[in-house]
């Protein structure tokens, strides 16, 4: 909890923390969205950047609420959502991860995330993480038999002036099955390498590790480049191409079972 003293985030009016769309989605599949959203509360006055970085690759995953909206369509799955900027809270990190409230991300400059006291972060987390934490346990109680949990992010093609080759990419933490069986699944039209352009070590795992590998879940984080789904016909080709790889993989693990 906020100590007494920490300041009010998120106003009444400007909505809930976290989404859980199509709740009741009869698939054995549960989709998360970390990233979902670039809404900045009022009260931290987007943050002090630069206008040219407001709806920056910084601010969130340009194209990942789209996508994953259509997965959960399409698969009829249940998908949690952020409603609030991973600038102002990463809901893929934990609250003693020094980036779970960066004050740079790549060259970009966060202002209103510097020198932050022990009060503004407790607030930080108890406004955004904690609500979407407990969502998205709560789907996952729902689920009669054990679901698998995938997760979809994007990522900027220039990273630090180098350009990233890498289309698609299937991220694992200690239980690597459903991204490798997704990797031999995956359209070869289509660039994908395993643990790019991120890996465990970069610490971006921090839902899988903390609602997946304790419940025994097969997993999988999925990142998109982002320039692929700039568009609704970018959004379709992936999202159909996601689910092939995704029905196909889950298919082959449970023949192997």
């Amino acid at each position: 909890m906020p100590a007494a003293d920490a300041p009010m985030i998120l106003a009444a009016q400007e909505g809930p923390p976290v989404t859980v769309v199509n709740p009741e989605g009869k698939s054995q599949i549960c989709l998360v969205c970390e990233h979902a959203s670039d809404f900045i509360p009022a009260s931290l006055s987007d943050l002090g950047l630069a206008p040219e970085h407001r709806h920056s690759h910084a601010v969130w995953d340009i194209g990942a609420a789209e996508l994953a909206r259509r997965m959960s369509e399409a698969l009829d799955a249940p998908l949690v959502m952020s409603g609030v900027s991973r600038l102002v809270y990463d809901c893929n990190r934990p609250p003693d991860a020094p980036d779970a409230i960066p004050a740079q991300t790549e060259t970009i400059p966060v202002p209103g995330n510097r020198a932050l006291g022990e009060a503004d972060r407790s607030a930080r987390v108890a406004a955004v993480y904690d609500p979407f934490t407990r969502s998205l346990r709560e789907t996952l109680d729902r689920f009669a038999t054990p679901p698998a949990l995938v997760t979809v992010h994007s990522f900027t093609p220039v990273w630090h002036g180098a350009e990233r080759a890498v289309e698609l990419g299937l991220l694992h933490d200690a239980d690597e099955r459903l991204a490798k069986r997704m990797l031999l699944a995956a359209d070869p039209a289509i660039r994908t390498e395993l643990n790019a352009p991120y890996s465990a070590a970069d610490g971006v795992t921090h839902t899988l590790k903390t609602h997946a590998i304790p419940r025994g879940l097969e997993n999988v984080m999925i990142e998109v480049r982002n320039d692929l789904l700039r568009d609704a016909a970018g959004v379709d080709r992936i999202a159909g191409n996601l689910i092939v790889a995704l029905r196909r993989a889950l298919a082959a693990g449970a023949h192997a079972a």
